[in-house]
């Protein structure tokens, strides 16, 4: 198979690749307004199927189909708070390395591991975290209405209608990040263990690894799949990291490890946070999804730097407020929706389940308890996490909530049976498929990250 160090050569030749720069005190209360690690191993073993191991050649075909150009426009993915005033990049800031030094530090972002997606450890996992037939069949109608929905070139699209579906489901999102369309789609597969060599979505899941390799220029600050958002950076980034380290794919290896170069790139080097454009002053949703990717490269072994990681450390002590225990968007005032993205960070970054703040704000979220609006599939995401990683009654009964209202919402009618759709702003952006992958990635909570302190893999501080 011909690496992706042959595939570069061959963009190169074909003059597809771009290169150039990118550019409160603690209250007395909890109030908020609504305003065990191990390397990752095999799922399959890719020497069993070679036919199904990524061909990275085909890329440079696909790639003349959709070629970036030095500068992509600002487009809006399924926004998870206000946005408040664009803010413009900055070239000039950032981490610049070409393969950062290996994440050493030992508390930060480890634990969680994908091991849990093998089939018989999620068979397992489901029954002992709360999950039930019910709900595994939810994730597979999901899995089915996503694969029936993706383009021919291999994308996913917010406005299904611009794929195969031609108008047969309701509610098509206007957001036009097809990087971020694809790898929300590609993560929902992955997360339950379906992989481009083995399960059984190979096809889609090989396709659309193809069509995110294709999207990718190539900058002398890594690979840049943003498309105009580092959503989509931070969500493509995810992907591709899952992707190699759930198969070991050396031709994967290269191209997951130049979209974390980028993400260390983009960073506020003031800040440390992440926010829509490189370098610029950070927001918490933002940070949580590039987060997100680090540790999903550092659990595939890949190169993640610690001073990146530090940086973004010293962002969430400035949005946080009880000490730590709730988050805001870009300030401290706090947010349900931004507390449990904060709280998940704080978590993979080394607080352990005795730190005070830790638990007072999971008593928080549990309080809330999930959300049915499209507003709140992006709370509910990063909050069930939050209650899984520490188990006990309070999740327990967010539980029972969260998977018996995701299994009665779902449609069962015609063309958009297996999807889920949700009224609100965030929806009218992504549409019925970003309502579909957020409500699978949720029910997926069982097996999809190991609980970290249950597993003994991170330690307290």
């Amino acid at each position: 198979m011909a690496s992706f160090l042959v595939h570069i050569v061959l963009l190169v030749t074909l003059g597809l690749v771009v290169f150039g720069s990118q550019p409160g005190r603690p209250g007395p209360s909890l109030t908020a307004s609504f305003g065990e690690q191990e390397p990752l191993d095999m799922l399959v073993d890719p020497s069993e199927t070679p036919s199904t191991r990524i061909e990275w050649t085909r890329i440079a075909r696909e790639a003349t189909e959709s070629r970036h150009q030095n500068e992509t426009p600002q487009v809006a993915l399924p926004e998870q708070e206000v946005r408040g005033e664009q803010v413009a990049s900055n070239p000039g800031v950032g981490f610049q390395s070409e393969h950062p030094a290996d994440w050493t530090r030992a508390a930060a972002v480890t634990g969680g591991g994908l091991e849990g997606r093998r089939p018989g450890a999620r068979a397992r996992l489901v029954q002992e975290g709360g999950g039930n037939q019910a709900s595994e069949e939810a994730v597979e109608r999901g899995l089915r209405w996503l694969a029936v929905h993706q383009c021919r070139d291999g994308s996913w699209n917010f406005n299904h209608n611009q794929g195969p579906c031609q108008g047969l489901c309701r509610h098509p999102g206007d957001s036009s990040s097809t990087t971020g369309a694809t790898a929300m789609a590609l993560l929902a597969f992955l997360g339950a263990g379906h992989t481009h060599v083995g399960g059984d979505y190979i096809s889609s899941v090989r396709d659309g690894l193809y069509y995110l390799g294709g999207r990718a220029a190539v900058t002398s600050n890594g690979a840049d799949l943003q498309e105009g958002t580092m959503y989509a950076q931070g969500l493509a980034t995810m992907a591709l990291c899952e992707a190699y380290g759930l198969t070991k794919d050396p031709g994967l290896k290269d191209l997951a490890q130049r979209a974390i170069d980028f993400i260390v790139f983009a960073q506020d080097r003031d800040g440390g946070g992440w926010r829509y454009a490189p370098g610029a002053p950070g927001d918490t949703t933002v940070t949580g999804w590039q987060l997100m990717a680090l540790k999903s490269g550092q659990m595939a072994r890949l190169s993640v730097p610690s001073p990146t990681v530090f940086a973004a450390d010293r962002f969430l002590n400035q949005v946080q407020s009880q000490e730590g225990a709730l988050y805001g968007y870009r300030t401290p005032e706090p947010r349900p929706s931004t507390t449990a993205v904060g709280l998940l960070c704080r978590m993979y970054n080394g607080w352990g389940r005795s730190h005070p703040a830790i638990a007072q704000g999971a008593a928080y979220l549990s309080k809330l308890g999930p959300s049915k609006e499209a507003d709140g599939m992006y709370f509910n995401y990063y909050a069930t996490q939050v209650l899984h990683h520490l188990g006990g009654s309070e999740w327990e009964r967010w539980n029972a909530k969260m998977r018996d209202s995701l299994i009665s919402t779902q449609s069962g009618d015609g063309h958009e049976a297996g999807s889920w759709h949700f009224p609100g702003s965030h929806s009218k952006a992504g549409g019925r498929l970003y309502c579909t992958a957020m409500a699978v990635l949720t029910l997926e909570v069982y097996y999809r990250y190991l609980p970290l302190y249950r597993s003994g893999a991170i330690e307290s501080r």
